[in-house]
């Protein structure tokens, strides 16, 4: 239990630290220190998960091979000495590089995984992993904590190099947990540590179920990665939100779906974790579905108004048309309440129409002839609170398929949860880096912010149809499904 909880420890610190660049190149952007657009805010955002993501199969293997406290020190050693270095850069290829060191500890996920599991029986891994994956809620820590640091720190934008200093913090934060970390772990090695060589140690890669468990892994952990940071710009840039509020509504993100992923862990457990994927990838693709409609608004032809007979308009009002001796009433414009407009009240789209004449005083009409043309107006508002609570479901649906896709691997694999993780983890992790840079150029390209949900649900039924598939042919096989 000492064990379980120094990882999950050490893995809340690195993860903070992982998912600093959301907050800290949004705030320099909104301070208009760095100059930069929406597709390079994404890559500045998305390579600190690139060195996680790619260190996680090397690392995952060393932790196999030697046990998981000298790897799980040199990684928050490592990353710590890329915060210093990030402190003292000032421009975006300066910010590239500090990411890219820094971003080694978002690989920390891999060694804690095949750390953790070398302490549990096979029946109790999925839970313990799931305690284990409560780490994730450093993303919580950095989007409630960091804005309200940069601000203190920077004298409310004043003095904008104070800024530097939000790094070293973090940094005092890796070496404290290096020093516990030090003192109080015990390091083990799996039964069969040192008996393979590395080559052989890469062969379950060939297993294509490796790779489909990182396709899940990719949904789940990759975007809910890349939404923790990606979701601060997007409130400010939708909602009109502070840095500060913004930190706040994405934490209702990142935070529930990390520490519920010890739910995750059990339900995999009792219900097997193929069946806890199918709910996870159901709810996530009703979610992203129902993201995907932006505020908008949709001017189109309604329904007009067409003489009966023919005759010479005798007056014209906004109110009604007469024709002849004919008065014909004209449905009129209700405006949008301004103060519910700016209130952000409307939940559900708000439809008008009305009618405007098409005729003038004088005019002869024929039959048939149009005399009103229909306006119809459909106004969205895309609430932030409706917004917020289905990124709180999806959230929590993420947090539970973590733990349910880790669950496959000890059962699988169990005498290489090292490696398999660890691919698992790169697959997922390279989903945190490559979202927010096709996030921002699918912003760029598109110009709907919500263009992000659209290629999260894509992907998501891709996913889902390919698990169904595989498991009717395992169900035809006689085969279990679990």
């Amino acid at each position: 239990m000492r064990m379980l909880v120094l990882n999950t420890v050490a893995f809340t610190v690195c993860f903070a630290v992982w998912m600093l660049y959301g907050v800290l190149i949004t705030f320099l952007v909104d301070q208009q220190y760095l100059h930069i657009d929406k597709a390079q805010m994404g890559w500045l955002i998305g390579i600190p998960v690139l060195t996680g993501s790619v260190m996680r199969l090397p690392l995952g293997m060393l932790t196999d091979r030697y046990g998981g406290k000298p790897v799980y020190i040199g990684v928050m050693l490592f990353a710590a000495l890329g915060l210093l270095v990030t402190s003292r850069v000032s421009t975006y290829e300066g910010f590239l590089l500090g990411g890219l060191l820094f971003g080694m500890s978002g690989a920390s996920f891999a060694v804690g995984i095949a750390y953790t599991s070398v302490f549990f029986p096979r029946e109790r891994q999925g839970t313990a992993l799931g305690v284990f994956g409560v780490g994730n809620a450093g993303a919580a820590v950095t989007t409630l904590f960091a804005p309200a640091l940069l601000k203190r720190f920077t004298n409310g934008g004043a003095e904008i190099e104070g800024w530097r200093t939000l790094p070293l913090v973090y940094a005092v934060a890796l070496l404290a947990m290096c020093a516990v970390f030090f003192l109080f772990a015990v390091n083990k090695k799996p039964p069969h540590a040192g008996s393979s060589s590395f080559l052989e140690m890469l062969r379950p890669l060939r297993d294509i179920r490796v790779w489909r468990f990182g396709l899940y892994y990719f949904i789940v952990f990759g975007a809910f990665v890349a939404l923790s940071q990606w979701l601060v710009p997007y409130y400010l840039n939708v909602y009109g939100m502070s840095l500060a509020m913004a930190g706040y509504l994405a934490s209702v993100f990142s935070l529930p779906s990390g520490v519920i992923r010890a739910l995750g862990g059990w339900m995999s457990d009792k219900f097997g974790a193929r069946t806890t994927m199918y709910w996870v990838l159901t709810t996530c693709i009703v979610c992203f579905v129902l993201l995907i409609v932006p505020r908008m608004e949709i001017r189109s032809p309604g329904q007009g108004i067409m003489a009966d007979r023919a005759g010479t308009v005798r007056e014209v009002t906004s109110d009604a048309i007469v024709v002849e001796n004919e008065r014909i009433p004209l449905k009129k414009e209700v405006p949008l309440d301004p103060q519910m407009l700016e209130e952000g009240v409307f939940v559900l789209p708000v439809v008008r129409s009305w009618q405007e004449p098409a005729v003038k005083v004088g005019q002869r009409v024929q039959k048939r002839e149009i005399l009103a043309r229909g306006i119809t107006h459909i106004y969205f508002q895309a609430n932030v609170w409706v917004f917020t609570v289905l990124v709180f479901i999806a959230g929590i649906a993420m947090g539970i398929g973590k733990a349910a896709v880790y669950k496959h691997i000890p059962e699988y694999f169990p005498s290489d949860v090292g490696t398999v993780g660890g691919l698992v983890g790169v697959l997922g992790g390279l989903g945190g880096f490559l979202c927010p840079i096709l996030f921002g150029y699918m912003l760029r390209g598109a110009g709907l912010w919500t263009s992000c949900w659209m290629f999260l649900a894509a992907i998501t039924i891709v996913a889902l149809v390919w698990m169904h598939i595989v498991v009717l042919h395992m169900t035809k096989g006689q085969t279990s499904p679990k």
